[in-house]
């Protein structure tokens, strides 16, 4: 880990603030392409696509590669229409995402498949991946279409990789590590690196903005995953305890069973199975999980990879962009405090 971890926690209330000023105007931009290209002469595809893209997300995948596009000094126009592709594959990804596990609430909200039913959800996830490559093609870069698309299928395979993983008590932290690399921190990466190439940067730059997108991910997808054991459906967007509900082999969870005595991992036994998921048997997991410090060390692991994020901007110039990337890896792992 760097010397420099001082830097993560530093500010007493970190928040994307100084990143929605910073890309606020191009934001707009992006924001027009989405609503333009998620029209349809079949009214289902905007209805059902609507609700989930304006409620109430933080874009912060595009905002990345807004950003990114910044702390290059990049001064054109096809970091728009990318970054509303990014937006595309990711709200695919959730749609398709909440069919798979039955999700009711996303951002606080009934989800799509809930509404309109799981085939209209699936079928429109699929038709905004498919603008997401139009989008893609005609950028006319076929290494930013190398990217994304390599993004979009590890997308699918972490996904899959994690479904395999479901009420499997054997999973391993590096398998875990796996799944959240591939089904979180892929785009993550991708969003950042494709501003490297549209403003015709270095390997080394578009490395470096990779390295960025991927531990903020990771960081990312580390606290989410702590927040299902100590927050809110208020704070979360979603019901409490939907990971444990679904058997999912989060690291909370895989640490706590690590840990656990003959009792504690019998529980586990039982409730990753699924025969322990009422309410009482949640807070039962919250107790233990809380009992073997395995949010703390999972928030810990966090701001491992949120500091290695920070680390990876080393090499750019000091200035409005840089900081609000660094404060925008604060406000990912101090979402769980």
């Amino acid at each position: 880990m760097s010397a420099t971890i001082h830097r993560l926690g530093q500010k007493p209330e970190p928040s994307l603030e100084p990143m929605l000023q910073l890309v606020a105007h191009d934001l707009n931009l992006v924001n027009a392409v989405i609503l333009d290209r998620m029209q349809s002469n079949i009214p289902l595809i905007p209805e059902l696509a609507g609700h989930l893209i304006a409620g109430g997300g933080k874009r912060m995948r595009p905002m990345l590669t807004l950003a990114s596009s910044q702390l290059l000094g990049y001064s054109g126009t096809r970091h728009h229409r990318l970054a509303a592709a990014v937006e595309f594959i990711h709200t695919a990804t959730l749609l398709h995402d909440d069919v798979v596990d039955s999700s009711d609430l996303r951002r606080g909200k009934r989800t799509a498949n809930i509404i309109w039913g799981n085939p209209a959800s699936v079928l429109v996830g699929d038709f905004l991946f498919s603008r997401s490559f139009e989008l893609m093609v005609e950028d006319g870069s076929l290494k930013v279409l190398k990217i994304l698309s390599n993004a979009s299928a590890v997308i699918a395979e972490g996904e899959v990789n994690q479904l395999t993983a479901v009420r499997r008590l054997d999973i391993s932290e590096e398998r875990y590590l796996d799944i959240i690399g591939a089904k979180t921190a892929a785009l993550f990466a991708a969003a950042c690196r494709i501003a490297a190439v549209v403003a015709e940067r270095s390997e080394g730059e578009e490395a470096a903005l990779d390295a960025y997108g991927r531990n903020l991910g990771i960081a990312f997808q580390l606290v989410d995953d702590a927040i299902d054991y100590v927050s809110d459906a208020s704070t979360m967007g979603k019901d409490a305890g939907d990971d444990f509900r679904e058997g999912k082999m989060t690291l909370p969870v895989i640490l706590a069973y690590a840990r656990g005595d003959a009792a504690a991992r019998g529980f586990w036994k039982e409730a990753i199975s699924g025969r322990r998921v009422a309410d009482a048997d949640f807070a039962e997991a919250i107790a233990l999980v809380r009992a073997s410090r395995a949010v703390d060390d999972t928030l810990a692991r966090a701001r491992h990879y949120g500091q290695r994020a920070i680390d990876a901007l080393a090499g750019f110039a000091p200035g409005a962009a840089k900081d609000a990337m660094v404060e925008a890896v604060e406000f990912a792992v101090a979402r769980a405090y």
